[in-house]
């Protein structure tokens, strides 16, 4: 398990302070040292930050601009490529009428 932030912050300034005070380091390297560090220690924070909104972003459907940008990038291309053909409506069949035929009729015997 990673270290909280202030407890590695202050694990990091003990370190330097006793490399200081035993005369390891002099007082311009342990500042660029620490500079050093915070930097790291920033990118981390942001590298993580943006991994957290990723993932939140892809669970909730959305897209990244540059993919929809993408996207639309390539409809337009396709569009160029085929244009547009009106769809024909299918005819549509009538029902022939049915014709009844009347049975001839007999005429009464007289």
């Amino acid at each position: 398990m990673a270290k909280p932030p202030v407890s590695e912050l202050f694990s990091t300034l003990k370190s330097y302070a006793q490399k200081l005070s035993d005369g390891e380091r002099t007082p311009a390297e342990i500042a660029s040292a620490l500079n050093d560090w915070a930097h790291e220690s920033a990118e981390s924070v942001r590298s993580k930050i943006h991994e957290e909104v990723e993932t939140a972003v892809l669970k909730m459907g959305f897209v990244k601009r540059e993919e929809f940008d993408a996207l639309a990038k390539q409809v337009a291309s396709l569009k160029k490529q085929a244009p547009a053909k009106k769809i024909a409506k299918a005819p549509v069949k009538k029902s022939p009428k049915k014709v009844v035929k009347k049975a001839p009729t007999k005429k009464a015997a007289r």
